[in-house]
C-alpha cells in the first residue's frame, strides 16, 4: 500500500474491504413484514438492507463475486456492489480513524447469495448452472431473489432462477522487465508422504497418491510458467533433503524435460530449517548462479516455535551481487494465543506481537549476515501472514524495507482472498540498492481468485489453476 495520507488512500480504493475476520451465517430469528408483491429494482446497494426484509428483488447493477468459501458447505457466494471487497489492513492502518468508515462501507456493499436450503455439503446448488468453474471478479447480472437479513443486519438474497454466468476469463502468465527473476509461491502444503509413492494421507496436503500427482503437476505448471531464475518458496513439508525428499520430488519434476542450461537446484540448509512441520525453501537455475557462502538460517526468539525459521541464501551472478531471504511468519489463527498475541480485535488477528517482534528480528539478523558477506542488495519474500498497513509490515517499511509493488507502481496489488475480502499476506521487501535494480513485479492471479473445488483435492481443472491458496509473486532486476 502507498505511504499516502489515509484520506487520499481511501478516496483510491474505497469503496473497500470488510471484516478481517470470519463471519458466521446467521438464520433470520423471525419472519419479516409482509412485503408487496411487486418487485423492487435496485441501482446499487440500499443504505439500509432491514428496509427490504422479505421483499423481492431485481439488481440491476452489476455484483462482482468477491469470494466462494461458503458454496461447497452451504450454497453461498459472497457478491458486493461496485467491485471487490478490501481486507481493511490491506488499505487502512489498524487503530486509525479509516478503518471504521472503510468496515461500515463494505458492509453496506456486501451480499450474500443462498441457495434458501439448510442443507450442509449440498451435492449442487440450484441457482448455479451445471457444475460451474468460478473466479473471484468476475460479474453477475440480473441477480433476482428474495431479502432475508439477520439479527446482526447482515443481508442474503434467496436466489430466484438460475444466474448467466460471465464467460470464464483466465489470467496470461505475467511477464516483467529485467534479466534476473526472482519469485515468491506459497505451495499450500505441499508434502510427499514417504517420498517413494506411499505413506498417504500425509499429516498435510495430499490425502492420496493420485491427488498427490495432481499437486505436483499444477506446482509444476505454476513455477516452471513464471520463467524466474530463483524462487522462494514456502510450505514445503520439513523432511531434510535426500533424494525422497519434498523439496528434492519437487525439483526433479521441475526439471523433467527442461533443457540443461534451465535445470532447478535447491538451497540445502543441512537441516530445518526448523522444527516446525513445514518450511521455507529456495531453489535456483543452477548453470546461471552460484551461491555465496553457505545457506544462512534463524533459529531463536520468535522463529524457534511460532514463525517459521527464514532461510538466507546469497548468490552471485553476471551482475552485482545480491541475497534472498525465504520466510514464513506465524500465522493468524488464535490456538493458543494469549497476552500481547490474543486478538485485540482490530482487523490483524492473533499472533501480531509475534509478527511484529520476527519483523524486527529479521531485519536485524539480515543487516547483519549481508553486512558480513559485503552484500548490499537483498530482497525479502515470502508469506508474512499481514496485510499490507499491519504491523509487522510497516515495521519493515519503517525499518527501511521497500514495497516492490510500490517502488513498481502497481495498482491494488493482492495475493490472497479469504471469507471473500481481498488482500496481500506475500509481500516482496528490498532494500533500498535492490530497489533500485527493480525493473517490474508482479503477481499471478492463478490461485486466490479461483475457488477452491477447482484444486487438486476437488475437481482438478487442468492446468496450473488452484495449485494453492496464494498467488506467486514475479520480480524483475536489472543485473
Amino acid at each position: 500500500m502507498r505511504r499516502r495520507s489515509l484520506a487520499l488512500a481511501l478516496s483510491l480504493l474505497m469503496p473497500a474491504s470488510a471484516f478481517a475476520q470470519a463471519q458466521p451465517q446467521v438464520a433470520p430469528t423471525s419472519a419479516p413484514a409482509p412485503r408487496s408483491p411487486a418487485t423492487v429494482t435496485l441501482a446499487a446497494a440500499p443504505a439500509d438492507w432491514r428496509a427490504l426484509d422479505g421483499q423481492h428483488v431485481r439488481i440491476a447493477a452489476p455484483l462482482t463475486l468477491a469470494g466462494t468459501d461458503g458454496l461447497e458447505r452451504f450454497g453461498q457466494l459472497t457478491v458486493a456492489f461496485d467491485g471487490r471487497l478490501w481486507q481493511p489492513t490491506e488499505v487502512a492502518a489498524p487503530g486509525s480513524a479509516g478503518i471504521e468508515q472503510v468496515m461500515a462501507d463494505n458492509q453496506r456493499r456486501r451480499l450474500l447469495l443462498d441457495d434458501g436450503s439448510d442443507a450442509r455439503d449440498p451435492a449442487s446448488v440450484g441457482y448455479l448452472p451445471g457444475n460451474p468453474v468460478l473466479r473471484t471478479g468476475m460479474q453477475l447480472r440480473n441477480v433476482e431473489g428474495t431479502v432475508r437479513v439477520d439479527a446482526q443486519g447482515r443481508p442474503s438474497l434467496q436466489v430466484d432462477g438460475v444466474l448467466k454466468l460471465p464467460e470464464l476469463q483466465r489470467p496470461a502468465v505475467p511477464t516483467v522487465p529485467g534479466r534476473l527473476h526472482i519469485a515468491a509461491f506459497n505451495l499450500e502444503n505441499f508434502f510427499n508422504g514417504d517420498g517413494q509413492g506411499g505413506g498417504f494421507p500425509t499429516l498435510r496436503g495430499a490425502r492420496t497418491l493420485d491427488e498427490h500427482k495432481a499437486q505436483v503437476g499444477k506446482l509444476v505448471a505454476t513455477v516452471n510458467a513464471l520463467g524466474a531464475d530463483i524462487a522462494a518458496l514456502m510450505e514445503l513439508e520439513n523432511d531434510g533433503y535426500g533424494p525422497q525428499s519434498a523439496i528434492a520430488e519437487l525439483v526433479d519434476a521441475l526439471n523433467a524435460g527442461l533443457a540443461a542450461d534451465k535445470q532447478w537446484a535447491f538451497v540445502d540448509a543441512g537441516q530445518g530449517p526448523g522444527s516446525n512441520p513445514i518450511r521455507v525453501g529456495i531453489i535456483y537455475r543452477k548453470s546461471e548462479f552460484k551461491p555465496l557462502g553457505t545457506p544462512l538460517t534463524k533459529l531463536d526468539g520468535p522463529f524457534v516455535e511460532h514463525s517459521r525459521a527464514p532461510l538466507a541464501q546469497a548468490f552471485q551472478g553476471k551482475g552485482a551481487p545480491f541475497m534472498v531471504v525465504a520466510n514464513h511468519f506465524k500465522s493468524k489463527g488464535c490456538r493458543d494465543a494469549s497476552g500481547a498475541d490474543a486478538d485485540r480485535n482490530d482487523g490483524q488477528g492473533c499472533w501480531n506481537a509475534t509478527r511484529v517482534e520476527s519483523a524486527r528480528q529479521l531485519n536485524t539478523w539480515v543487516q547483519a549476515e549481508a553486512a558480513r558477506l559485503k552484500v548490499k542488495d537483498v530482497v525479502l519474500m515470502g508469506d508474512f501472514n499481514a496485510y499490507a498497513m499491519e504491523d509487522p509490515i510497516r515495521t519493515l517499511h519503517d525499518l527501511g524495507w521497500q514495497d516492490a509493488f510500490k517502488v513498481a507502481k502497481v495498482e491494488q496489488p493482492y495475493s490472497y482472498v479469504y471469507n471473500g475480502y481481498t488482500g496481500r499476506l506475500d509481500h516482496a521487501l528490498l532494500s533500498p540498492t535492490m530497489a533500485k535494480r527493480l525493473a517490474g513485479a508482479a503477481e499471478w492471479h492463478s490461485n486466490a481468485d479461483e475457488q477452491d473445488a477447482s484444486g487438486y483435492q476437488g475437481r482438478n481443472v487442468q492446468g496450473p489453476w488452484r495449485s494453492s491458496d496464494h498467488d506467486p509473486l514475479l520480480l524483475g532486476f536489472d543485473k
